[in-house]
């Protein structure tokens, strides 16, 4: 990965996400800006709704590793292409194998908030090692 290519990385990584606690478990949490999150949850209320959520890992073996997440939802014909930096959000992708579910509420209005349970655990948990071991190829320094 070039500097180029990691600068434009970081630029465009999702800036908005935290781990929430609910009701005592760890749950990842992506933000979205109040209209997207509106327009988001108008098209699926009230419907039985399953997100296909994929994880593209990203690494340059120097260390950096970026998530592309791709939410497809059943509903409402959204799909989202989120990209995270897991250098900075490794808490993010450990509470999300760990629990398997995912929290995406509205930036301006927190309260306004929906869960969405994985359908594939085992994949949260090889994307985990993957990143891990991502991380860990941070070259020594001599």
């Amino acid at each position: 990965m070039s500097n180029k290519e990691l600068d434009e990385f970081l630029k465009n990584s999702h800036k908005d996400l935290s781990v929430e606690d609910f009701e005592g478990k760890k749950v990842p949490c992506i933000g979205f800006e109040g209209r997207k999150f509106d327009d988001m949850l108008n098209k699926v209320a009230g419907k039985p709704l399953s997100v296909d959520t994929n994880l593209n890992i990203l690494q340059d073996g120097l260390g950096h590793v970026f998530v592309e997440m791709f939410l497809t939802f059943s509903h409402g014909e959204i799909s989202e292409k989120i990209l995270v930096n897991a250098n900075e959000n490794f808490e993010f992708f450990e509470s999300l194998a760990k629990n398997t579910m995912l929290a995406i509420a509205s930036v301006n209005h927190p309260e306004k908030i929906f869960m969405i349970q994985l359908p594939k655990p085992e994949k949260t948990h090889e994307a985990l090692e993957i990143i891990k071991n991502g991380l860990g190829n941070i070259p020594s320094k001599k």
